[in-house]
């Protein structure tokens, strides 16, 4: 699937959550203007930890790999061969419906990373998705989203990483 073109399709979009502007703009994951805008008023957002390494998260992998990379390249290259192994042992992220502020870390790759959730599937039309970029070495970034009861996707297009599944319910 080609998620640049997916989200070349929304082109431009406000989204509205309680107290969060989120402006999604073509060019997705790695669009510097892809951020979220806090307010000040007070939230009960769940923050959600992520990090990022060479062509993984962490967290649901509940291993680093150490893969080394210079450029997303070599990521498409070393998931090509490792991926599916992989992703045998990712166990989905299981979430109730509420307010998520996802923090994520480019913890040491070379090169600016960023973040993708969207539906999984047809779903994709029809859920909350957020994405954005810009995240370079040892930057953190927080991404605010309200999520629905369903099935969800998240990765980086920008360095590359598997598809790691989220359960809404």
């Amino acid at each position: 699937m080609n998620y640049k073109n997916e989200l070349i399709k929304m082109n431009y979009r406000q989204v509205f959550i309680p107290g969060v502007i989120l402006l999604l703009t073509a060019g997705g994951c790695g669009d510097r203007q892809s951020r979220s805008v806090q307010s000040d008023q007070p939230s009960d957002a769940q923050v959600i930890t992520l990090t990022q390494t060479g062509c993984q998260f962490l967290e649901p992998e509940n291993q680093d790999y150490q893969f080394k990379t210079t450029r997303a390249d070599d990521c498409q290259q070393i998931n090509a061969t490792t991926s599916g192994d992989r992703q045998q042992h990712v166990q989905p992220l299981q979430l109730k419906p509420g307010e998520y502020i996802f923090r994520v870390t480019n913890r040491d790759v070379p090169y600016e990373l960023g973040f993708y959730l969207r539906g999984e599937g047809l779903s994709q039309a029809t859920l909350p998705k957020i994405s954005g970029g810009g995240i370079t070495p040892g930057e953190t970034q927080e991404y605010r989203i309200t999520l629905k009861p369903g099935n969800y996707d998240f990765s980086c297009p920008l360095n590359p990483t598997p598809d790691y599944p989220l359960v809404v319910q």
